[in-house]
């Protein structure tokens, strides 16, 4: 078993921290502190975004919602999506399954990251 304290986690801004990955899924825990953004992106795999701390304006599909601690968001492969910080937060996103259908380490052959 793995256990993690979200919001004890030394994750600094910009710098994602991968805390399992493996042929299922991929979890990161993110530091986005206030008024920055993920900017609209997507992502080969299933993407569920959980707010553990803060709160976030979710843009997607021409709406927005915001969401503060225990909000779940999920968007299937290759949905685009922009997550702005309200306040400083803490994400947890999971990419299932990982890598997805034509994510690059697929295409280059390289297993499984880690």
């Amino acid at each position: 078993m793995d256990t993690w304290e979200i919001n004890s986690l030394d994750v600094q801004p910009h710098q994602p921290q991968v805390l399992r990955s493996d042929g299922e899924a991929r979890v990161i825990a993110i530091n986005l502190p206030a008024g920055e953004q993920l900017q609209e992106h997507q992502v080969h795999e299933r993407a569920y975004l959980f707010v553990a701390d803060g709160e976030i304006e979710l843009s997607a599909d021409g709406s927005s919602q915001t969401g503060g601690p225990g909000f779940l968001a999920h968007f299937e492969r290759s949905e685009p999506h922009e997550v702005t910080a309200k306040s400083d937060t803490r994400l947890v996103l999971v990419l299932a399954p990982w890598p997805g259908p034509g994510h690059s380490s697929e295409r280059a052959g390289g297993g499984q990251p880690g």
